[in-house]
This record gives C-alpha cells, structure tokens and sequence, in this order.
C-alpha cells in the first residue's frame, strides 16, 4: 500500500506541462506513492480554443484526464504543480484553482504537506524563475512545507541548473535532460512526503 499520495495538478495548453506531470506522475509511482493526476479547469472560452488548432488538438487528447478539485488537495499528502508562464506568473486557468482554494485554506486543511513547483516558458527569459517564485509564495500562504530541487543532483544542472524547480523551454522542449530533473525533483517531493507523515 502507497504511504504517500500526491497530487500531481498542472495546466497545459499545447501539451509541454502535461508531459511533465506525466513523468513525475509516473516517477512518483516508481517511489511508492499513489498519484492523482489531475489538470486544471480550462477557463478560457470555448472558441478560442477551438480557433487554435494545436490548442484544441491538445484539449481532446487530454479530455479523459479529471479536473482537479478541492478534494483532491485536502485526500493528498503532497502537492507537485506544474504551469506555463504568464507574463512572469502561473497562467490564469491555474490562479483561478488557487483562488477557489480559501475554505481550505482557512480550516487548516492544506498546511505541513510537502509541495514543489514546474513551469515552462517560450523562450528562456521568459519568466519561469518568477513563475516558481510567485507560485511558492502561494504555497508558503498554505503552511505547506516547500521542496524545490535545489542543487541536489546533477541533472539540476545539466537540464540548465534551476534550483527553485524544473523550467522547461518551449524549443527544445522535454529534453532527457530535463525529464531526469522532473523525475530527481518528483523522487526528492516524495522522499520528504514521507519524512513529514513519519
């Protein structure tokens, strides 16, 4: 039986978060814990959607996976989210998931739980470090217990030494370095989830 449960949660418009939360779905069950994965609602609206083709490609090949809910964090022991960048934030559909999160938030329900952060951008600069930064305070406001990768591995460095969480480029996107740095990054959430239960 998995003594730990995380709750892997991301958005994704083209696919690039929803291959992360894959791989760190599929390395934390590697590590023994049980996983929900989950996507956040889209609340952009239909037609934009639709008029964007790989937008829309990407919204039906993902259309089987749930949509997170408030259940979800308070079943977890442990939270991994992983979101695009907007405009040196998390993207919207993610902040509205957050902002619905206060009735927890007040009954105590989501703090000492362990909780990292991923994100992608366009281009290089194009406010990932802030994105995990401004997503942490978020975090430090539930009470959680925050676990960045650090540089505590080599594939920290090698997928282009991002100590707060794993940053991803859209070109030249997953690369088998980064994917080594979601999985030591998942590994690591995991292993102090299970220090915090005892």
């Amino acid at each position: 039986m998995a003594d730990v449960k995380l709750a892997v949660i991301y958005y994704s418009t083209y696919g690039t978060n929803h291959r992360m939360a894959e791989i760190a779905t599929d390395e934390a069950q590697k590590a023994g814990a049980e996983v929900r994965l989950r996507k956040v609602h889209e609340t952009a609206p239909e037609g934009v959607v639709a008029g964007q083709e790989a937008w829309r490609a990407h919204a039906e090949f993902t259309a089987h996976i749930e949509e997170a809910s408030l259940d979800d964090l308070e079943w977890a022991d442990a939270y991994l989210f992983s979101t695009p960048t907007r405009y040196g934030n998390a993207a919207s559909q993610m902040r509205a998931f957050i902002d619905q999160t206060g009735p927890l938030w007040a009954a105590g329900k989501l703090a000492n739980k362990a909780a990292s952060v991923m994100t992608s951008a366009q281009n290089p600069h194009g406010g990932q470090e802030t994105t995990l930064l401004t997503m942490y305070l978020t975090l430090i406001h539930w009470g959680t217990v925050l676990v960045p990768p650090g540089y505590t591995d080599k594939s920290v460095f090698a997928a282009g030494g991002n100590p707060y969480g794993t940053s991803v480029t859209q070109d030249p996107g997953v690369t088998p370095e980064i994917e080594k740095a979601i999985r030591h990054q998942t590994r690591r959430l995991v292993e102090v989830a299970r220090k915090l239960r005892g």
